[in-house]
């Protein structure tokens, strides 16, 4: 897909993500022992021959640009188009972050202007799939539609949604934004978008200039009728990561040799930051079972159904079950975790004890010592 472009939010419910990205934004949060959020859409969008890349941040976003650079890793450190990012203001000579997505799409809109592409992708970077766009464009223009939006199905949740029911056709007859529960399984927007693009420069300039900042409610459900908006199911493992929840259920999940596979082995690489790391150094007293190790620990207690990213440390008769280590962190003689997320550089000393519950997990917070 060479003729399109694609806009990136970066940050997206970071309230409900708490401790974990008080010093990150949503797209830089890290994710499957190795790789972070955004890693999923650069890499669908790379994959499918999409170069051009805008991307909008929010907040505490210096992790971001440490992890992306120039774009080397995902082939996007281009003389012409690559990545391009956007600081969290309105415009040029505000001081005032946006309020909404259409303010920050009307805040770029030179930048959409000045491309000779004729669609763009506008996604979030919270998506956790792996995603074919040259398919989505097939079917875009066989359904003939003016938006297509890609949607998954969803397990009940209280995060803020957007249901959808379409007809037999695929085009989109309904849709509500909840953030309510339902009380069984739902066809839910995605968050991800292809446009013309500039249907797109139109929809977000009459929009803004009538005071609108929602662009599922004013620009999607506003338009249903106007326009032929097309749902397209994305095949395979999908999943929204917006609470601690939702981002501790989908970490799990990828112990699942299935879902590891649809993520990571059906579209294409998911690819991220390169670093050089010594192997993981299994010592005597270590038991590994089904769990997810990255490079560079070394082990010497229990890890089950765990996931630990780059540089870990777990020390004699330590036990991990049930928990999310990330890169750094140090385990101590005696000390247990069950259900359990431990942030960046966290040290857990001897002989303590963390222990949650699957659907409230234990968070620490990055640099804390326990």
């Amino acid at each position: 897909m060479n003729n399109a472009m694609s806009i990136i939010f970066a940050s997206d419910n970071e309230s409900k993500l708490n401790e974990l990205t008080l010093h990150r934004t949503t797209a830089s949060l890290p994710f499957g022992g190795r790789y972070r959020c955004i890693d999923f859409a650069l890499s669908n969008l790379v994959n499918s021959s999409v170069t051009t890349i805008g991307i909008i941040t929010r907040s505490n976003y210096s992790s971001l640009m440490d992890h992306i650079r120039m774009g080397r890793d995902w082939d996007l450190n281009r003389k012409n188009s690559g990545i391009a990012v956007f600081p969290p203001y309105a415009s040029n000579t505000s001081t005032n972050v946006f309020k909404g997505k259409i303010e920050a799409l009307y805040g770029i809109l030179d930048y959409i202007e000045n491309s000779d592409d004729e669609y763009v992708i506008v996604t979030n970077s919270n998506i956790i799939a792996s995603i074919d766009f040259d398919e989505v464009y097939e079917a875009h223009l066989a359904s003939k539609a003016d938006i297509t939006m890609l949607t998954y199905t969803s397990q009940p949740t209280t995060s803020r949604r957007v249901l959808v029911e379409s007809d037999l056709s695929g085009r989109v007859r309904g849709m509500k934004i909840t953030r309510n529960a339902s009380d069984q399984v739902s066809e839910v927007g995605l968050s991800c978008y292809l446009f013309n693009r500039k249907q797109l420069i139109q929809l977000v300039t009459d929009s803004y200039e009538r005071g609108k900042m929602d662009f599922e409610r004013d620009i999607l459900q506003a338009n249903i009728d106007s326009l032929n908006i097309h749902a397209y199911k994305v095949a395979g493992h999908a999943a929204l990561v917006d609470d601690v929840k939702s981002y501790y259920k989908e970490s799990m999940a990828i112990l699942d040799g299935d879902i590891r596979d649809s993520l990571f082995y059906s579209v294409g690489k998911v690819f991220t930051k390169v670093k050089d790391s010594v192997p993981t150094r299994y010592c005597e007293g270590a038991k590994v079972v089904n769990s997810l190790i990255a490079d560079g620990c070394k082990i010497n207690g229990t890890v089950e159904n765990s996931i630990l990213f780059r540089g870990v440390v777990v020390e004699e008769g330590a036990e991990i079950r049930n928990s999310i280590v990330m890169e750094g962190g140090r385990i101590m003689k005696m000390s247990r975790l069950n259900f359990a997320i431990t942030d960046k550089d966290v040290t857990v000393t001897e002989d303590k004890t963390l222990s949650g519950s699957e659907a409230y997990p234990v968070v620490v917070v990055k640099n804390k010592t326990v």
